[in-house]
């Protein structure tokens, strides 16, 4: 099971294809796994067994605190998702347990995948204006979509008062169009990467 529209996804056929989506479609020991560190994703032998693919990038997107309030209010607008052949719905809340649909263009069709927010973790600065902050998400994904996995988005501040845009993400095929088409899958997902950064850039 998979979604199609020949044309651009409205809020019916997005809210229709949540509705049908069901479950997560990936391994319940694996959820959340994004909120740990890099590192430690880069080096669970577990997930590298159970055939998922890591992918990962993290980009300076500017300096200051200034700049990582706008890269933040760009996550919570689903503004790294303002492209021509990718977006999710600004409406949609960022908080756990909200169910949603990436919308892609592929070729003729456009894709709905749908996902649900798995966790929200923000780290504040202090009062005193010194120190790290950090806001991000991860989703996982649903029955429906064609892959199966977690990724997630974060902005930080980190204590030289750099702002960086980071992308990570585990999946592996979970239909057999992207089981044959995975190199592909892979492409675009380093595409999406670079495109999403471009549009992070352009809201700080």
């Amino acid at each position: 099971m998979f979604f199609l529209s020949w044309t651009r996804p409205s809020p019916e056929q997005q809210k229709s294809c949540i509705n049908k989506s069901g479950t997560f479609n990936y391994d319940t020991k694996y959820k959340g796994a994004t909120a740990n560190p890099v590192s430690y994703i880069k080096e669970d032998k577990e997930l590298s067994r159970d055939g998922y693919l890591i992918n990962h990038a993290r980009v300076l997107v500017g300096s200051g605190f200034e700049t990582y309030e706008k890269g933040k209010a760009a996550l919570q607008n689903w503004r790294h998702f303002g492209l021509d052949w990718a977006f999710v719905d600004p409406a949609t809340p960022i908080r756990s347990g909200e169910k949603f649909c990436v919308c892609l263009k592929e070729f003729l069709p456009w894709v709905m995948m749908p996902l649900q927010v798995v966790y929200v973790k923000e780290n504040k600065r202090a009062k005193t204006k010194k120190g790290v902050a950090s806001f991000g998400f991860g989703s996982g994904t649903l029955q429906g979509h064609l892959l199966a996995g977690e990724e997630r988005f974060s902005i930080e501040l980190d204590e030289n008062e750099q702002v960086w845009y980071e992308v990570l993400s585990f999946s592996k095929p979970a239909h057999f169009l992207s089981f044959i088409g995975y190199p592909y899958v892979q492409l675009r997902q380093k595409y999406f990467t670079h495109q999403s950064t471009n549009a992070v850039l352009k809201n700080v």
